[in-house]
């Protein structure tokens, strides 16, 4: 009976204490060391608050990879066999990050003295056809745009094809926006501002709806009764900090914690796939492709002719990268491997899909389900229902890649 409550007990936490690999000494203090280089660069060639954009980027990463905090695989969790837990550790991290939203947008708070705006755009047309194709493109490319960057820090081999297809759908969408911008949509609608509530209102309401949501995945976890997340393997002590695995309702609070001080920064919420536009921008535009008369390079053209690290988001996912590959060094995780055919395709696909779908939904799952929902666009909720769609529908492809869905009669997913 104890042994059993022992299990029972395990069985409901994110990570389990257990044997872990050697730490990759020398691949970590790459990290360190490349980390150090690059955040001296940054602040020589820019300025202090991109160094601190960079440190915070890092923080990103480790607290991504640490907890192996995932949005693709919890929407396909969520779907294929109801395991809510990835989609409650979402609700917790939004409470968290549109509580400290609320107080900063409310009073203007800033660390920097550059007035906080969050991401509030239209709803129409082109982020329900974008924030769609997004869905199915991080279930083929099996991770998002957060996703992606850590698990390439990681040292998943295939998530390398995933990004760079998400350049180029980046860069294709880019291209296309001027038709999108002419399709119907509402104008941009703030839960705080255009309904008239406040932001004390506006966060009551997603509180309440956060809630809401929460109740209905407890319903939907008695009733599927699903399989539950594999704990993760972690230490005990301090060493628990930079060695094993963290809790993910822990790393959901982080998360948003992470993502106010972002606001507070630099003006503006979490970001990730403007970057990969400009970077796929700036390599054919030295091929003599004239990005600059794009409709979207033409409403601001500046990004185009500096450097990268100029480019906050840019440096912000350079931190994400190298914090995810610190991080796994220390676990002893960065391992790549072989990219079996199928997989490279989906990858690569996937990324295309979803490059294109965040430049039509004004943002990924970082800018406009976390930064939109945390702001209280109408947008990010739009987003989060059309990516669920996306999701859906993918799970019917993705056995044709090879890629496996969760299955009820699974023990663990």
């Amino acid at each position: 009976m104890q042994q059993q409550a022992v299990h029972q007990t395990a069985s409901n936490r994110s990570t389990i204490p257990a044997p872990l690999d050697p730490v990759q000494k020398p691949f970590m203090w790459v990290g360190i060391i490349a980390s150090l280089l690059l955040f001296i660069t940054i602040i020589s060639i820019t300025n202090v608050t991109q160094g601190v954009l960079f440190i915070i980027g890092i923080a990103f990463g480790l607290v991504l990879l640490h907890a192996r905090f995932g949005f693709t695989s919890a929407f396909r969790r969520l779907l294929s066999v109801g395991n809510v837990q990835g989609l409650q550790s979402h609700m917790l991290m939004l409470a968290v990050a549109t509580t400290g939203f609320a107080i900063i947008l409310g009073t203007g708070f800033s660390f920097t003295g550059t007035a906080p705006q969050g991401y509030v755009f239209p709803v129409g047309v082109s982020v329900i056809f974008g924030s769609f194709i997004f869905g199915i493109g991080m279930q083929l490319g099996s991770g998002c745009a957060s996703g992606t960057l850590y698990t390439v820090g990681g040292g998943k081999s295939s998530m390398v094809l995933t990004l760079i297809g998400f350049i180029a759908g980046s860069v294709l969408g880019a291209y296309h926006i001027g038709f999108w911008r002419e399709t119907p949509a509402l104008p941009a609608i703030s839960l705080a501002e255009s309904t008239g509530l406040g932001y004390l209102g506006g966060w009551i309401l997603q509180l309440l709806i956060f809630l809401g949501i929460y109740g209905v995945t407890v319903k939907i976890a008695r009733k599927k009764n699903p399989p539950r997340m594999e704990p993760l393997k972690t230490t005990t002590g301090l060493k628990r900090l930079w060695r094993g695995a963290w809790p993910l309702l822990a790393a959901a609070v982080a998360l948003g914690v992470l993502n106010a001080i972002t606001l507070a920064v630099r003006g503006n919420p979490w970001g990730i796939t403007s970057a990969f536009a400009l970077w796929g921008s700036q390599f054919i535009q030295m091929f003599g492709v004239d990005v600059a008369s794009w409709q979207y390079w033409s409403e601001n053209p500046a990004p185009l002719n500096q450097t990268v690290l100029a480019d906050s988001t840019s440096v912000m996912n350079f931190g994400i990268i190298l914090g995810a590959f610190i991080a796994a060094s220390a676990q002893g995780n960065f391992k790549p491997g072989k990219i079996k055919p199928g997989i490279g395709f989906a990858s690569i696909i996937g990324g295309i899909l979803m490059g294109y779908g965040a430049r039509l939904a004004f943002g990924c799952n970082i800018g406009a389900y976390f930064g939109g929902i945390a702001s209280f666009s109408l947008h990010g909720w739009v987003w989060m229902i059309m990516a669920l769609i996306g999701t859906y529908l993918a799970l019917f492809l993705r056995p044709l890649f090879g890629l496996k869905n969760p299955n009820p009669r699974d023990s663990i997913c």
